[in-house]
């Protein structure tokens, strides 16, 4: 590891996702507002509409001021932070996508400079040369969006970029042709709901009924390619990574669910308030559907990042930015030995190195819940057997030593209390407590690796047998160590399902 390591207390996941997905939100509709301005004021000119024109020129201030100012700002927050937070893939998709990097810096360039002229130019223009510039600005913030999109596209499928290294093999990779037409459909739906709020503060009138159904049929449109693109989307991923996740990851899945149930509410108000009532459209309410803009895109972006797990770029680097080909180096040399920048306690360098770009001993993704009450000897099985834990997780590639000291540096931070005492139960309470905890994390009732048909129904003597065996029956699992308390308790849980009981 070449980089010092970066602790933040909120997780770098909820860090990441607060700037990135509201500097996306933003974004796309700084492309699809550039579309939305310029074809509006085509059509106002062409039919003499003083009123529109009056309200394009403060639709455009709006615009630009979010757009350049608050999207800049965010875009910048967001190489800070993915610098901060994996140096070394943010390192690697700057030298291999370096003149992609370069090419679309220079068309960010020409789209700011024309947002400005384009704001400026309502008055001092000639109508013909102020939609150029209107054009100039929305190709130029198009093509922003082609080269982006390439790259992170790239993320999830490297394609054959993984045997060739090429950087056309990588750009134009199996996700790059659907995600883009998907969000192309985000920016023209995000660009009608933006345009929606504004128009909702004017007074009840023809001329706001007819301004409201032209950004709601302007949304809609948007809403229909983007539903239908990310159907593509979805059979561009192949089927190795969707099966790994509906198996292992089952909340990704759901957020696919979940974005659809803000699509048909973006879609419902967008026709009720702003077709059928729009000469009532109230302020709240286009906000109100402006927010499920922003839900949705937030699913979306989640279900975009968390289905590539373990990778932080698809078979070739970890999440926590271990590279593949250094996998079966790191396994015999440990990690240790690559961390360039230590601290005087190897156990918490180790934590941040191995761990800390997924979880936080408290707050995001706490491992202290699932720790309180257990012992060193067990935390040290799963770390080693992190790869089988249900979750997508990358193996852990250190030594049995580190996965110890690991182990150790978690230990002083849980609960050590027993878990009868932690959660107040006995009985067959305290034996579903002990389940999951010892068992649930790699074993899932009804869902992944599930072994219930082997474990259900066998005699005490049996259960018995299978808890000493059970460090010995793969790498990847651990040592029951629990105490008797808890291995009776476990044994009378796994009795009451045999018998019935609903797991």
């Amino acid at each position: 590891m070449n980089y010092p390591f970066w602790d933040v207390d909120i997780g770098y996941g909820i860090l990441m996702a607060v700037i990135a997905v509201v500097h996306v939100f933003v974004s796309h509709f700084a492309i699809g507002g550039g579309l939305y301005l310029v074809v509006a004021e085509t059509l106002a000119r062409r039919n003499s509409d003083t009123l529109r024109l009056e309200f394009l020129q403060k639709l455009s201030k709006f615009f630009v001021l979010v757009t350049v100012v608050f999207g800049a700002l965010t875009g910048v927050g967001i190489w800070f932070v993915i610098g901060l937070l994996n140096p070394a893939a943010t390192e690697m998709l700057i030298h291999n996508f370096v003149w992609g990097w370069a090419t679309e810096w220079t068309f960010f360039v020409i789209e700011i400079a024309a947002a400005i002229l384009y704001l400026y130019g309502w008055r001092t223009m000639a109508a013909g040369h102020h939609l150029i510039i209107g054009w100039i600005y929305f190709i130029a913030a198009w093509m922003s969006l082609f080269v982006i999109n390439g790259i992170i596209t790239f993320m999830l499928t490297p394609g054959d970029w993984l045997q060739t290294g090429a950087f056309w093999d990588g750009f134009f990779n199996p996700t790059l042709w659907p995600s883009l037409v998907l969000r192309t459909g985000v920016c023209v739906m995000l660009a009608g709901l933006f345009a929606m709020v504004v128009a909702s503060r004017y007074d009840a009138s023809d001329f706001k009924a007819r301004v409201v159904r032209f950004n709601a049929a302007w949304a809609l449109v948007g809403l229909a390619i983007t539903v239908v693109s990310f159907l593509w989307y979805w059979r561009a991923i192949p089927v190795a990574i969707t099966a790994a996740a509906e198996e292992m990851m089952p909340s990704v899945i759901d957020s696919v669910t979940n974005s659809y149930w803000f699509a048909a509410a973006i879609g419902a108000m967008a026709a009720i308030f702003g077709l059928i009532f729009a000469r009532r459209q109230h302020l709240i309410i286009a906000i109100v559907t402006l927010a499920f803009g922003l839900g949705w895109f937030g699913y979306f972006e989640w279900f975009r990042e968390e289905i590539r797990k373990p990778f932080i770029v698809f078979g070739y680097m970890y999440g926590n930015g271990v590279e593949l080909s250094r996998a079966d180096v790191m396994a015999r040399e440990g990690y240790l030995g690559g961390i360039k920048f230590r601290t005087r306690n190897d156990s918490a360098d180790l934590f941040r190195r191995a761990c800390q770009s997924c979880h936080l001993i408290e707050g995001y993704r706490a491992l202290k819940p699932a720790y309180d009450g257990t012992d060193t000897a067990f935390i040290a099985g799963t770390i080693r057997g992190t790869g089988a834990i249900v979750g997508n997780m990358p193996p852990f590639l250190g030594t049995m030593e580190e996965a110890a000291m690991i182990a150790a540096h978690i230990y002083e931070r849980i609960d050590k209390r027993h878990l009868g005492e932690i959660y107040g139960v006995n009985g067959v309470e305290l034996g579903r407590i002990v389940y999951d905890i010892r068992c649930g994390k790699c074993h899932v009732f009804g869902g992944y690796n599930d072994k219930a048909e082997s474990i259900l129904g066998l005699s005490d003597q049996e259960y018995h047998d299978l808890l000493d065996m059970a460090g010995e029956l793969s790498e990847e699992m651990p040592a029951f160590t629990g105490d008797d308390r808890e291995r009776e308790a476990l044994i009378v849980y796994l009795k009451s399902l045999s018998e019935g009981g609903t797991p």
